[in-house]
């Protein structure tokens, strides 16, 4: 069972949500959110083990190449230019499609693998933590999200972090997911954001509910979409300064009485609406 944790916005707890479910309900935690990933800062994992991750890119062989630009002239990411006496590589450009070899009339088009990050692995416990993390300076981070969930567990219930937002990254983890839970802030830009991320998952029929973070009994900004919709709402996490600095500190919420108890019950729903 994969249960995605998604948002339309970043900030919205996303990850704070993903990690004290995944200890409360003994899950392995998968940390999709490749660009930034923090979840092993709360969860802390033992022997952790490290994987590169690698995509190929044209080599040209100068020998056999004619200049014919053909290889160019393929590429649609701009990859590749033509000089006045070599074809010129943009390697972060490139999106490893192999057009350039398909197109090349006189097979000077070979492929060499270059590092763009790696996979980290370790244990908490009966858990399973894994993430991806992206090497600064890169632009695409498919290849390593691709990577990192094409080996999660096969046993058990897996919680994925997934990235902020409703972009490609967010379509790839979903693509994996058996459920979803959606989280939100009741902010403006919150239910902006959240609008997207439940007609993403509504688009792609994936059953879903919806968690509330940093509420405030006084703000009832998102009740009217929230039942116009019929959105299975799993909970609330009340907002209060002293959990943002505990956060601040890699401290989880389960180590507060009260959030422990919020989060058992949130627990005792997804297990009975969700699984």
């Amino acid at each position: 069972m994969n249960i995605v944790i998604l948002s339309g916005k970043g900030g919205t707890g996303k990850t704070t949500i993903s990690t004290n479910l995944a200890l409360l309900m003994k899950a392995n935690y998968i940390d999709c959110d490749v660009e930034e990933p923090n979840g092993f800062i709360f969860l802390k994992p033992e022997k952790t083990q490290v994987k590169d991750v690698q995509v190929e890119v044209p080599d040209i062989d100068k020998g056999k190449c004619t200049l014919c630009g053909d290889c160019v002239k393929a590429c649609k990411f701009n990859a590749l230019a033509r000089g006045k006496d070599k074809i010129i590589l943009f390697d972060k450009l490139c999106h490893s499609c192999g057009a350039c070899g398909l197109a090349c009339p006189t097979g000077a088009v070979a492929y060499r693998k270059r590092i763009t990050g790696i996979i980290e692995e370790g244990i908490k416990g009966n858990m399973v933590l894994k993430r991806g993390i992206l090497n600064i300076g890169e632009p695409i981070a498919v290849p390593i999200l691709k990577e990192l969930l094409s080996d999660i567990p096969q046993n058990g219930i897996n919680i994925l972090d997934s990235p902020p937002g409703t972009s490609c990254n967010v379509v790839n983890t979903l693509h994996y997911a058996d459920r979803a839970i959606l989280v939100t802030e009741p902010t403006a830009f919150g239910l902006h954001d959240l609008k997207m991320a439940v007609e993403l998952v509504k688009t792609l029929h994936i059953p879903f509910g919806l968690i509330i973070n940093k509420y405030d009994e006084k703000n009832q900004y998102l009740n009217k979409y929230i039942d116009e919709e019929n959105i299975n709402l799993l909970g609330h996490i009340p907002y209060k300064r002293e959990i943002a600095e505990s956060y601040s500190k890699g401290e989880t919420l389960l180590d507060h009485e009260e959030y422990k108890t919020t989060f058992l019950y949130i627990k005792e729903k997804i297990e009975e609406e969700l699984l």
